[in-house]
């Protein structure tokens, strides 16, 4: 019972990211119509959040010297590279496009575990998968803009890439011997170590700060400018990572990888609610398919990785967190 309250807990957080992330374009396009760079705008993103949780990694500075090589990584891939990855990729080929390309990373995840770890990959998180990928390519409708732009493909699949490293650092330490870090301080030092990487990248001194202190259009409603930029500090990224990296925590990067899929769905209705940019017909049923390969991933049960090693010393069983320390 324990183990089923904490998948439920599990599964629970991993929505709210995911509603979480799938707001931040609602929020960050009309300051980009206003004026932002979209770089600007993602800076103003992870700096904001970096400086909201600043008394976060004080309180957890011993991190720096425990897991330095873990923070690095978090920030450079989980929070910039990722950023930084798909919008430059969207500058090159269409959006949807690059959407579908990045979210390859929960596969990405799957090979990591399978060839990498050598461990056992559930079946219904390989179907999940299979199922995501493709409803996602009728909710972003990948057919309307095809490009074979070389270096935007290459720039997309390093946001996969980044987004796949997400969810396996997230889960980094649950299962070993050690005590795992305190994800919001790995979170918080991302923030900082991302934001600095980010700086030299966007160069926000170029940035017109005065569209901040105006207002931005969200279909026809006039939104200040400070109003928006909070949504996507607070809402889009501190709730969303916090919750998404708790949500690794208590279920396995393959499941909550899968589960993350519903991003783009909200993102998507979102859209269509705030922003006036009505679904179709196949984005509707690709929603379907989404939410459905979502469902079918994180139905797979738990298993707790045998003692024994395999060759190469690697444990084998299923990544997901077993019962017992889903709630530690």
């Amino acid at each position: 019972m324990q183990g089923d309250r904490g998948r439920s807990v599990g599964l629970t957080l991993a929505l709210v990211s995911a509603l979480a992330f799938g707001g931040s374009g609602v929020a960050a396009k009309p300051l980009i119509t206003a004026g932002l760079d979209p770089l600007h705008v993602v800076w103003l993103r992870v700096a904001g959040a970096a400086l909201v949780l600043l008394p976060v990694a004080w309180r957890h500075r011993e991190l720096l010297l425990r897991r330095p090589a873990l923070l690095a990584g978090f920030g450079l891939f989980a929070v910039a590279g990722v950023q930084a990855c798909y919008f430059a990729a969207i500058s090159r080929i269409p959006v949807g496009v690059a959407l579908l390309i990045e979210y390859l990373g929960p596969a990405l995840v799957l090979v990591w575990i399978r060839f990498v770890q050598r461990r056992h990959v559930t079946r219904a998180a390989a179907v999940g998968v299979v199922l995501a990928v493709g409803g996602l390519a009728c909710v972003v409708e990948v057919w309307t803009g095809l490009s074979f732009d070389p270096i935007g493909v290459l720039l997309g699949l390093g946001a996969a890439v980044c987004q796949a490293g997400y969810f396996i650092l997230g889960d980094h330490g649950s299962d070993s011997g050690e005590q795992a870090p305190d994800p919001l301080g790995v979170i918080a030092f991302g923030m900082l170590i991302g934001a600095m990487i980010l700086t030299v990248i966007a160069r926000p001194w170029q940035m017109d700060w005065s569209v901040l202190a105006g207002t931005a259009e969200m279909d026809g409603t006039t939104v200040p400018g400070w109003l928006l930029l909070g949504w996507v500090v607070l809402i889009a990224t501190v709730l969303a990572y916090g919750t998404g990296l708790l949500s690794v925590r208590r279920l396995s990067p393959q499941v909550a990888g899968v589960v993350a899929y519903l991003e783009a769905v909200v993102a998507t209705v979102l859209a269509w609610i705030m922003l006036g940019e009505h679904l179709s017909a196949p984005q509707i049923i690709g929603g379907a398919v989404v939410l459905t390969g979502a469902f079918i991933a994180q139905s797979a049960t738990p298993v707790k990785a045998p003692p024994t090693p395999v060759a190469g010393g690697v444990p084998q069983g299923d990544t997901a967190l077993s019962p017992s320390r889903a709630d530690a």
